[in-house]
């Protein structure tokens, strides 16, 4: 009953525009991402703006949560907004643990599977932000979001992928020579699969909005 109710309310579209500035932000983060993984000597200037993007992520952030507390009709559960923009969040939040490990370590040059993972993290991040504007009528998007949330769950399992070939080279590679080129590869493998990791939890967020909405 409740649902029919709210249907009929007028709800507050601003949070489709916060989304869209959100997603706009995560694509560039994830390009400056991809920069930083071409490596060479203009690497910390890309990492920087790994920082700059993921600040501005950040704010956005605040507004959805400070609007959800403030808006009476959302478009959706309030529950399920915070899930959705934190999830966001958390893959930018995620770059940016890249970039902060590749800096700490002074790191110049990149393995072909980092730089293949930095590629599909891109494409992540594209299609979220393609299936955020369809939220705005779930019911006519439905096979069009599930389309992109399962895209979203194989470029995951791909990026896992190239995690453990990426390890497996890169250990070959240094088993009889340094072991922290071995420890830093592998620190910064893992931070990129997590980055994936945390794009697939924002389709399960947009799969768990779909469900309850439909």
């Amino acid at each position: 009953m409740l649902r029919w109710f709210r249907a009929f309310l007028p709800k507050e579209e601003r949070f489709f525009d916060l989304f869209a500035r959100h997603a706009k932000t995560a694509v560039q983060c994830a390009m400056a991402l991809q920069d930083v993984l071409k490596g060479g000597e203009e690497t910390p200037v890309h990492c920087q703006r790994v920082n700059q993007f993921e600040n501005d992520a950040d704010n956005i952030t605040r507004e959805v949560l400070t609007a959800v507390r403030r808006t009476f009709i959302t478009p959706f559960d309030r529950g399920d907004i915070k899930n959705l923009i934190t999830a966001m969040d958390d893959a930018v939040d995620q770059m940016q643990q890249t970039a902060k490990a590749v800096v700490l370590f002074e790191v110049r040059a990149f393995e072909p599977p980092m730089r293949e993972m930095g590629t599909l993290i891109v494409e992540c991040a594209n299609l979220v932000g393609r299936a955020l504007p369809l939220l705005q009528s779930i019911g006519s998007n439905v096979s069009m979001l599930t389309q992109i949330t399962e895209e979203l769950t194989k470029l995951e399992g791909r990026v896992d992928d190239l995690h453990d070939i990426g390890l497996k080279e890169l250990y070959l590679k240094h088993r009889d020579a340094n072991t922290m080129d071995f420890i830093v590869g592998a620190e910064i493998y893992d931070h990129l699969e997590k980055v994936a990791d945390r794009f697939d939890d924002v389709a399960n967020e947009i799969n768990s909005i779909v469900i309850e909405q439909v």
